[in-house]
């Protein structure tokens, strides 16, 4: 079943800002990652799904029902943690709470203190006494307490310290494990590859790759260092591998290839002898760094 379906989605805002014709469509109990430079449009494509902006063509669609037009009735199955968080400053974390619940008519604010201890907050404290971490931690419990069934957060861990990071990945993974569907942007690599089904590559509005983790992974290059006991065993595996980079002055190769292709490998270095082999596994980051150069701030 789709749960989130976005067609041809444009909002222009000039000077080659906002997104341009953005195609996405998310079954349930799937955990997509939006991965991007600052300005790509993750965070405009998001509020989008909140029914927030009125686009300037498309559609966005949440369970079957348009977003700008529908949002009354999409935002009682949303949780939503905004990429900047804006909290009121006189109110205890405690008290915010309880307001965004009676918005949303809740009864039961147990699951809501249970993510209080999980992220180790006492919200009973003064918002505007708390460090921006501790925002953070208050916006997530908002997000989460409700027990919504679609979950779309923007740059959900930001603030966090390593620990913190973990523990939302593991509710993440938790919520996945329920069947909720979850979109998310994150800057945090390692974040996307843990809990993400599939990711999308934004850059300057546009769609530019939309990948299942499990495609990246069987496509990712491993680089491997291998060296020879001698010139005979090295020569016999260039009949094979012309193209492996030879070292200088060593009986030693360099070679990189996608994880598919492991067994041709495998079998080619059995008919050798050799004094080592080294492995250096290429990571989501040097994938999406391929679509930006020397590009930062994602």
């Amino acid at each position: 079943m789709e749960t989130i379906s976005v067609r041809s989605l444009t909002k222009d805002y000039g000077g080659g800002k906002g997104i341009f014709d953005i195609f996405l469509s998310i079954r349930q109990g799937e955990v997509y990652g939006f991965l991007g430079p600052n300005g790509a449009g993750k965070s405009t494509t998001i509020r989008h799904l909140m029914g927030f902006c009125r686009p300037d063509s498309g559609r966005a669609e949440i369970l079957g029902i348009e977003c700008f037009r529908g949002q009354k009735a999409i935002q009682p199955h949303v949780g939503y943690l905004p990429g900047e968080i804006a909290l009121p400053d006189d109110m205890t974390g405690t008290r915010y709470l309880k307001l965004i619940g009676k918005m949303r008519k809740m009864k039961e604010f147990g699951y809501a203190q249970e993510l209080a201890r999980r992220f180790s907050i006492n919200p009973d404290l003064l918002i505007k006494r708390m460090s921006k971490g501790m925002k953070q931690k208050v916006a997530i419990i908002s997000a989460f307490m409700h027990d919504p069934d679609i979950l779309l957060l923007d740059e959900p861990t930001s603030g966090l310290d390593p620990l913190m990071q973990n523990r939302f990945v593991e509710l993440v993974e938790e919520e996945k494990n329920k069947g909720k569907t979850i979109f998310l942007s994150s800057h945090i690599f390692e974040e996307v590859e843990k809990t993400c089904d599939r990711v999308g590559i934004l850059r300057g509005g546009k769609l530019i790759r939309d990948i299942t983790i499990d495609e990246l992974r069987s496509s990712q290059m491993t680089t491997y260092q291998i060296g020879f006991s001698g010139i005979s065993d090295l020569r016999k595996f260039q009949t094979q591998y012309p193209d492996a980079h030879c070292a200088k002055n060593a009986l030693q190769l360099t070679i990189s290839i996608p994880d598919s292709q492991i067994n041709p490998l495998i079998s080619a270095l059995s008919q050798c002898s050799l004094r080592f082999l080294r492995e250096e596994k290429h990571t989501l980051e040097e994938y999406f760094m391929q679509f930006y150069g020397g590009e930062e701030h994602v």
